[in-house]
């Protein structure tokens, strides 16, 4: 029998060595082949790092991120460290690259390319049946669909699933991140944690909305294409505003209870919605998305949906219908989904259904990766089971 199994750990221990001595001594005598490490950015990542790779065995391997948030099967925390510990039927490779501000697409090149040396594999022979791919980047760097491009550059068909490491500091002038690979701690960087099993796995996404049938298109957007100037022939913000019902175009930013969380837009793949949300209206009258814009672009208007329900349903039912015995999942939440979560009191309701999960360990994220493709509002998740 193949199989994957995941123990968790969590402190709140702020002092580097004795945070470590407690996460460790929770998972106990085990020999994992990875442990994942989700902190909040508020710590020394440095002598975290230093900490937890002095006390884990040789030949364990360790990847990290800080975060906006800790998820585990006990709800979703605040300043907290989540470990996790995989072990059984898998191999992985671990790559990272860096100067993701200065050239994307060649950092995204050399994490996946140090992944496959690890690993003993090319990157042209990799067998999406065999080989899924974790990616964690800085998130404020907004660089994604540009890694992406390098990490599928040679591998097209490989499945990517992960998100952006993060920060709970709200103030844009102070929000930094930080990635772990192994020994090393970087910003403005991206690491990719390349899995080789034969074990049951899925890279899965959920959110908590429908769609209408309603479409809306960008019509015109700026040079930077990340905001739209014109929706539908008319001034973009105005245009929404009129779609939504809202008086106020300060009313539609993200997280507002009547904002774009509310009815946000999504790019329609065959069968697939992923959701691809204005993020903020300016004062010129565009709206600022998180991901790139091209002129001509149709997405459709999705509404929401019961936000606590289909997330738990997504556990107990998507799951269990994805992979054989589900035994462990990494979960990369959305930052903006916190964000409405609070804004309409749901945030208790939300974390309640992460006991319903397989073995789980996650963090808020800031925006998500899922099948090559840069989305937001949304959970998404590498699972691993048993056959």
């Amino acid at each position: 029998m193949a199989q994957v199994k995941m123990q968790t750990a969590r402190t709140t221990l702020m002092e580097p060595a004795a945070a470590a001595e407690d996460l460790l001594s929770q998972l106990g005598n085990i020999k994992p082949v990875l442990v994942t490490m989700f902190a909040s950015r508020n710590r020394d990542q440095h002598a975290l790092n230093r900490a937890v790779r002095e006390r884990l065995p040789p030949g364990t391997r360790l990847v990290g991120a800080t975060t906006a948030g800790e998820l585990d099967n006990t709800g979703i925390h605040e300043g907290s460290v989540v470990l996790s510990a995989l072990s059984g039927d898998l191999e992985v490779g671990l790559g990272l690259g860096t100067q993701l501000s200065v050239d994307a697409i060649t950092a995204g090149q050399t994490a996946i390319k140090r992944a496959c040396e690890n690993l003993g594999v090319r990157q042209q022979d990799l067998d999406p049946r065999r080989y899924v791919g974790l990616v964690i980047d800085d998130g404020f760097r907004y660089k994604k669909e540009e890694l992406l491009l390098g990490i599928l550059e040679r591998s097209q068909t490989l499945v990517l699933v992960g998100g952006g490491a993060s920060d709970d500091n709200r103030d844009p002038a102070k929000q930094s991140a930080l990635v772990h690979v192994d020994g090393e701690v970087a910003t403005d960087a991206v690491l990719v944690a390349l899995f080789r099993t034969s074990a049951p796995w899925a890279a899965l996404r959920s959110h908590w909305y429908v769609p209408t049938g309603e479409k809306l298109t960008i019509t015109k957007v700026d040079e930077s294409h990340t905001r739209a100037l014109e929706i539908d022939g008319h001034p973009a913000a105005k245009r929404y505003a009129e779609i939504l019902g809202v008086k106020d175009v300060k009313d539609l930013e993200f997280g507002t209870p009547e904002g774009f969380a509310v009815r946000p837009t999504a790019l329609r793949v065959g069968r697939e919605y992923f959701i691809r949300a204005a993020w903020r209206p300016q004062e010129d009258g565009s709206i600022l998305f998180a991901n790139l814009l091209e002129e001509g672009t149709e997405l459709e208007l999705m509404k929401l949906g019961d936000m606590a329900g289909m997330t738990r349903g997504f556990f107990t039912d998507e799951m269990p219908r994805r992979v054989t015995n589900p035994q462990a999942a990494l979960l990369f939440h959305c930052g903006g989904r916190m964000w409405y979560a609070h804004a309409t009191n749901s945030v208790a309701q939300l974390a309640e259904t992460l006991k319903a999960a397989p073995t789980a360990a996650g963090m808020n994220v800031h925006f998500e990766i899922y099948s090559g493709f840069h989305i937001n509002t949304t959970l998404t998740a590498l699972v691993f089971g048993a056959n």
